[in-house]
């Protein structure tokens, strides 16, 4: 184990470069930058990547920070030893170098990395596909060389950069280690497409979606309930689903739209240009996008938050009648037991409309309900309104 108090240097050793967000999906992954920020930047929803300007990392840099992931192992490995682990990860291993200011932030992400064993990596960030599939296969290869452990190795990509690539060149990445890839569809609808500015059509995605199914690449296709506003809610959902209905991706990972401020959607919304659907919409909205999934085998997930309806989840086809029940469930519950639903969502205390029939449960959030009007002076739209972008 290297003492970094006896060298000035030292942790700059054990420092590489890490990108800002990740998918939930992906929690616990080591984190790998091969690309900085987003090449197209311009989507009206998003605020992520705004003011921050696109760039290629060289693959000499890309490797650099492999060799640095591979040495902050190795020196784990040694403090184990040094602390009589045997090798092992521990909690103990883990308290150490958590406790100690010497280790850097990427050297204790890499420590409980090891300690949770999941092995995934993520390719950071917001389109590492634009990379020349050379250079992307000789990173992906040495990654699997130089960290053996490595179980799943994925990354975003744009559908408009999939559908460039060749079959072949997929293929090879595959060959390489590449096993995910998380697209942001968003819709299916070149109208609410266009309207977005999402620099891609409904044929585009299919394109880009179905060379990734050939190529043998898990495919999560990530779809934004409520991005057509109130004009174009029905549209987006059925157009939506005939794109999947093309693509039959692995997976379909709902993530509602919260329009928040900083954003072109936001100015949007206050000059009266897009109206946004309310909590009871979008749920009606998702139902009609489930029910027009037909003929293929996808997991639809719900994996975030910022959806009102976790259990809104499962295989298709035979759990399409379960989560049209959930969404039922939902909407035959009187008005108040709704609002109280919502209340407890996105205040993060519920979890499956089933909780809100607890008259223990109820009575608390009625109790919450009162409290904070009279604390915050808004009405508790505005509340709610403000708790469910707090999680973007």
């Amino acid at each position: 184990m290297l003492d970094l108090e006896s060298f000035n240097g030292e942790k700059d050793m054990f420092r590489f470069e890490q990108g800002p967000i990740r998918p939930p999906s992906e929690a616990g992954s080591l984190l790998l930058r091969f690309t900085r920020n987003c090449p197209w930047n311009k989507c009206k929803f998003c605020a992520v990547y705004k003011k921050r300007k696109f760039s290629r990392r060289s693959l000499e840099e890309i490797l650099k920070d492999i060799d640095t992931v591979r040495a902050i192992i190795d020196d784990i490995h040694s403090l184990s030893w040094s602390l009589g682990c045997g090798g092992d990860i521990t909690q103990e291993v883990l308290n150490r170098i958590f406790t100690d200011p010497k280790y850097t932030e990427q050297y204790r992400h890499v420590a409980l990395w090891l300690y949770n064993k999941k092995g995934t990596v993520f390719i950071q960030d917001a389109n590492s596909l634009i990379m020349k599939t050379e250079d992307l296969v000789k990173a992906l290869r040495y990654l699997r060389e130089k960290v053996p452990d490595v179980k799943r190795v994925t990354s975003y990509a744009r559908s408009s950069t999939l559908a460039r690539k060749s079959l072949s060149e997929l293929k090879e990445l595959k060959d390489a280690g590449l096993d995910r890839i998380h697209v942001g569809l968003e819709s299916g609808s070149d109208k609410v497409l266009k309207m977005v500015n999402k620099g891609v059509t409904a044929k585009k995605h299919i394109e880009g979606g179905q060379k990734v199914v050939e190529a043998g690449i898990e495919l999560s296709e990530y779809v934004m309930p409520g991005l057509g506003g109130k004009e174009l809610s029905k549209e987006h959902a059925i157009e939506t689903a005939k794109v999947l209905n093309e693509i039959n991706p692995d997976f379909i990972r709902l993530r509602t739209l919260q329009v928040i401020p900083k954003t072109p959607l936001f100015e949007d919304m206050k000059q009266g240009k897009f109206k946004p659907l309310t909590d009871d919409e979008t749920v009606e909205e998702i139902r009609l996008f489930i029910e027009n999934l037909e003929g293929i085998n996808s997991t639809i997930t719900s994996d975030h938050i910022i959806n009102l309806l976790e259990d809104v989840q499962g295989k298709l086809p035979e759990d399409k009648p379960y989560m049209l029940k959930v969404i039922d469930s939902y909407l035959s519950l009187p008005d108040e037991e709704k609002l109280l639903f919502r209340l407890g969502r996105r205040g993060g205390a519920l979890r499956s409309v089933i909780e809100i029939k607890n008259p223990y449960i109820k009575a608390q959030l009625q109790k919450a309900k009162r409290e904070l009007e009279a604390q915050e002076g808004k009405s508790i739209e505005e509340i709610i309104t403000e708790m469910a972008t707090q999680y973007i």
